[in-house]
């Protein structure tokens, strides 16, 4: 069950099923659980004739734990009091419905409830001389009622002292009642602690029903002191409690519905904070303490800090770089589609026309109730080769029997990818299915893939069917959505992350072709990242704005960023990547570093590692639980993953103890981290992360390296908040409590790649003393875990030279980066303007650079003359200009291959033997794609370099009658934008004053969002110039300042 939906389409719940067929339920609360309920799972339906359910939720199943594995650990005792009927409980044949039901209501369910009373699987935890309040629980509620109790301060000395007892259920269906009785005598009341909806709770009432009065607990759970069917009215109580245990509360802890006050929640999940609240409200009107009031106090102002509102970067689970759900879930513009189960879910936030889910199975069944009343006439809908198999295609028969206009697009990526790559199920490939579609009826028939030449002539698909390559995508669906009927497009790509496993392991081909940007060439348009939806096309921060970059370590060939209309853009064929020096050599002057003085466990440490999902967060939790094993202390480690493994947050919680049983819930309780071990800052500044931190108990270790977010491909200009996200950690930890680390730079820099830096950071906080393990315990569980492992005891090492002499590895990693001058930003406005008329002198000459520092000087003369002191004006102008005088066209973008920074960066990245491909589309003579009006793309091989240095040198032909380029659409359009600019300015500095200031500074850099070439570009212009119109527009009437727009 997963009653969070962290990575499920339902909330689940399933106890109220298996009781209605008459399934006996087992809810192990831990690891070690699973292996002793499990036994006696088996034990029970051999004796009873049952099937056995083993409840499973995300906190147990997504953790581990040091385990006892001794085969005696599990008596297994028969009942000796119970009689079976001489036939036996188990199937035979015949068996008739009747007599089967008669066996399972009079013998089976009775049978499996003396086995439990045999074993004692539901067991008294702690008891009083004076037992006031009893609490039941099972499963993961028990574990958060123990770390609840501790939260409060309250151990089995104190809960005997103020008359607690706790009763552990381990089969909460069917509740055997023997061990009830004996739990509910002499109690005046019980709390019952339970996920979701009430299945012990009722069966609790319902066997001290007929109990008499005077000795029959009350029973709460879900509500307290109003009844459940009876909204706002209370019930009748023998003796009442205080009005502070009934009193109306406030933030997350007034579930307030229908119903009235809920004191357990029946949605979400539990949490030690929620039940420590309820727990303290039922004690309240015989106990109290400091401990308690100061935990109730800290979580009312927890939820306060939480809920205040504050800058938030989410990051997104998004596909992975290469995903084909990256192409296959796009629909063509003024169609819609409905998400499919697994990964074809993260479509809906992506902004692809994309709504609604159902179960596996039921993908676009809705469709079919709608069709008729949404006067939409045609949708598409997304799924899975595993769904497809499993029972996607009872879908699509009841949609051809419904004669609904609907296209089905089916992925086959050759793996269940969302859960670790296993193969789909069953024999089954894209002929396959094409032949099992066509003979359900389903009408026209296309195959997408990324490579159709594979496919033999007698591949064997149905007849009628098209093969076509995966570019084909969105012609294929727009004639597709016109046809009646059922139609569908199987999509055949594998999947990115099985590709990355396959070619680790060389079972799947790995070509030595990878794409690089030229960052000179690139406009920071954003086009590549659209076109591709890819988190490898990253950000690089330059002088001249923002570019984009390959991140070659994440990258999987998937090579839809070339799509990008842009000449930036080429493939490198041949050669291999180049990898970074690590400088080991040269720390030959650290010598021994101290030994930190590592935290005692008199309480259990936790400690919380956030990041990004397939970056290595799980593991270095298990390297730190793998440790704590090596040593023998209990230790548990729970992965809060759901989507997250795509790129998305992912935390681990990781608990250490002196002893298993002193651990309880695997999840860290609010307020409760020891540390915080960001190994990414967006992350660790999520509501998760800091609700588990506390001023004056946790320590936060964060990489402040600025990983994307799914934002990034969607936005071109998303801002990386650093300042305001290192300000929110401080708040969360206090001042003086938190360490930041670019890791990722000194990672890379120091070890020669940035993808240690996970266990970088694990070195640094094992340095500051926050890991309660030994360091030889961690380098051995680094072997053990047989990855890298050079690699990784490096990077840890370097670590702890971080934490140790900061300034010294710093001093080592500087000497290590490469100097690349447009990666110095300026350190004014004279700088900015000098660099800008040096490039400018390289563009076109001098007389181009005087016509750009004359207009820059106009600008700053009038500004000082209204606002002494001031450079916006100066700066926007500066960077404006230039956009609008250093224009791309054919000549400089051949001028930026052939200047030899190109070549360099090429040297850098890549060593070896190798060729290009340019990628280039020629707007005058090339073909226009009819749908985007963009021309098409085509590849050029090595022999384009000469003809681009022969260009370059041409470039005095710009702006001339004998300009071949010079009449393009887009060449007159840049060159009305430069005199627009220059009767603005002067419009502008005519009219200047402090109040118009701000406003002239907009308008003075709206050129630097006209970035892009062809298309792209024209509608950036004609966004700059919609823009300009609303400020100039507000120039004059300044009361009404419009509101910022996006451009694209």
């Amino acid at each position: 069950d997963d009653p969070s939906a962290r990575s499920s389409s339902v909330a689940h719940q399933s106890e109220h099923v298996f009781s209605a067929c008459g399934i006996p339920v087992l809810a192990p609360a831990s690891i070690q659980e699973y292996l002793d309920l499990g036994l006696h799972g088996w034990a029970m339906s051999r004796y009873s004739g049952c099937w056995v359910a083993l409840k499973t939720t995300a906190d147990t199943v997504e953790s581990s734990a040091s385990v006892l594995v001794d085969a005696d650990r599990v008596a297994i005792r028969l009942p000796e009091d119970f009689v079976l009927p001489p036939d036996g409980v188990h199937l035979r044949w015949p068996d008739p419905q009747l007599v089967q039901e008669r066996r399972m209501h009079e013998f089976k369910v009775y049978a499996a409830i003396a086995y439990a009373h045999a074993n004692g699987l539901n067991r008294l935890v702690f008891d009083s001389a004076r037992p006031r309040l009893g609490i039941v629980a099972c499963g993961k509620a028990y574990l958060d009622v123990r770390q609840a109790l501790d939260d409060l301060g309250i151990d089995e000395r104190v809960a005997a002292d103020i008359g607690l007892r706790l009763y552990k259920v381990a089969m909460p269906w069917p509740l055997e009642a023997e061990g009830v009785r004996q739990f509910a005598e002499g109690l005046e009341e019980i709390l019952v602690v339970e996920e979701k909806r009430q299945i012990i709770e009722y069966q609790l009432k319902e066997q001290l029903y007929n109990w008499r009065e005077d000795v029959r607990p009350r029973v709460v759970g879900k509500f307290a002191d109003c009844d459940e069917w009876m909204p706002g009215f209370e019930r009748p109580a023998r003796s009442a409690p205080p009005a502070a245990a009934t009193a109306p509360r406030t933030g997350a802890a007034a579930k307030v519905g229908a119903h009235g006050h809920w004191l357990l929640p029946p949605t979400g999940e539990l949490t030690p904070a929620i039940v420590a609240r309820a727990i303290a409200a039922r004690i309240a009107r015989f106990h109290t303490s400091p401990a308690i009031r100061e935990r109730l106090a800290f979580l009312e102002a927890k939820e306060a800090v939480l809920a205040r509102p504050r800058l938030a970067v989410l990051r997104t689970p998004w596909f992975c770089s290469g995903c084909p759900h990256n192409q296959s879930t796009k629909v063509p513009e003024g169609s819609c589609a409905v998400a499919g189960v697994g990964c074809h879910l993260m479509a809906v936030w992506m902004g692809r026309s994309t709504a609604t889910i159902a179960q596996m199975g039921g993908e676009g069944v809705n469709w079919l109730g709608a069709a008729g009343h949404s006067g939409t006439r045609h949708i598409f809908a997304n799924m899975g080769d595993g769904t497809y198999y499993h029972s996607g295609l009872l879908a699509i028969r009841a949609a051809v029997s419904a004669q609904v206009n609907i296209t089905y697009k089916i992925l086959y990526n050759d793996a269940v990818a969302m859960t670790g790559g296993q193969p789909v199920d069953g024999p089954i490939t894209v002929p396959q299915i094409t032949r099992q579609l066509a003979a359900e009826g389903v009408g026209r028939i296309v195959v997408l893939a990324e490579d159709p030449g594979h496919y033999p002539r007698d591949a064997g698909f149905a007849p009628g069917v098209q093969l076509r390559p995966r570019e084909d995508l969105d012609a294929a669906q727009r004639e597709l959505r016109e046809i009646a009927g059922v139609t569908a497009l199987v999509y055949d790509q594998t999947c990115a992350a099985e590709k990355r496993r396959r070619r680790k392991r060389g079972s799947y081909p790995d070509p030595a072709l990878r794409v690089f940007i030229n960052e000179q060439v690139c406009e920071g348009c954003g086009d590549c990242s659209a076109k591709s939806n890819c988190l490898s096309v990253v950000p690089v921060e330059t002088e001249f704005g923002r570019k984009r970059a390959i991140d070659q370590f994440s990258c999987n060939k998937d090579l839809s960023c070339v799509a990008g209309f842009c000449p930036s853009i080429v493939t490198v064929e041949g050669g291999a990547l180049r990898r970074g020096r690590s400088i080991a050599s040269q720390a030959g002057g650290f010598g021994e570093l101290p030994e930190p003085a590592l935290p005692g466990l008199t309480a259990p440490w936790s400690i919380v590692i956030a990041g990004v999902g397939g970056t290595g967060v799980i593991t270095i939790g298990a390297l730190i639980g793998m440790a704590a094993h090596i040593e023998g202390k209990g230790v548990s480690v729970l992965d809060m993953t759901g989507l997250a493994q795509k790129g998305g947050a992912v935390m681990s919680h990781v608990r250490i103890a002196e002893r298993q049983d002193a651990l309880h819930a695997v999840r860290i309780a609010t307020g409760e981290a020891n540390l915080l071990l960001g190994c990414d800052l967006i992350v660790a500044v999520s509501d998760d992360a800091r609700s588990t931190t506390r001023d004056g108990v946790t320590r936060a270790i964060v990489n402040t390296g600025q990983a994307i977010t799914g934002d990034f491909v969607r936005n071109p200009d998303f801002p990386f908040p650093l300042a305001t996200l290192k300000s929110q950690v401080t708040d969360a930890v206090g001042e003086g409590a938190a360490d930041f680390v670019d890791a990722s730079r000194l990672a890379a820099l120091l070890t020669g790649h940035s993808i240690a830096a996970n266990t970088f950071m694990l070195g640094y906080a094992w340095q500051k003393g926050l890991v309660p393990v030994s360091v030889e315990a961690l380098l051995r569980a680094i072997e053990l875990n047989g990855v890298g492992v050079a690699d990784n005891h490096q990077a840890f090492l370097w670590g702890r030279r971080a934490a140790a002499e900061p300034d010294r590895v710093e001093r080592l990693a500087a000497s290590a980066e490469p100097e690349i001058p447009a990666h110095r930003l300026s350190q004014g406005v004279d700088e900015s303007i000098a660099r800008r008329r040096d490039y400018l002198v390289g563009y076109q000459g001098d007389a181009c650079a005087r016509r750009y520092t004359d207009l820059v000087e106009r600008v700053r003369r009038a500004e000082r003359a209204v606002a002494a002191g001031s450079t916006a004006l100066t700066e926007a102008a500066a960077r404006g200009w230039f956009r609008l005088l250093a224009r791309k066209d054919a000549y400089e973008v051949a001028r930026l291959y052939t200047d030899g920074e190109f070549e360099r960066a090429l040297r850098a990245t890549f060593e070896g033997d190798f060729r290009l491909r340019f990628h280039l589309a020629v707007p005058q003579w090339g073909p226009v794609d009819p749908h985007s009006g963009e021309p098409r793309k085509r590849r050029y091989g090595p022999w384009m370099m000469p003809i681009l240095r022969v260009l370059a040198r041409l470039r005095f032909l710009r702006d001339t009658p004998f300009d071949p380029f010079g009449r393009s659409a887009e060449r007159r359009l840049e060159r009305a934008m430069i005199s627009e600019y220059e009767a603005t300015v002067e419009t502008l500095l005519e009219g200047l004053s402090k109040a118009t200031l701000d406003t002239a500074a907009e308008i003075m850099r709206l050129p630097e969002s006209v970035r892009g070439y062809g298309p792209i570009r024209q509608r950036n212009a004609d966004a700059a110039r919609k823009r300009q119109r609303e400020l100039v527009a507000a120039m004059r009437a300044p009361t009404s300042k419009p509101e910022a727009v996006e451009v694209a």
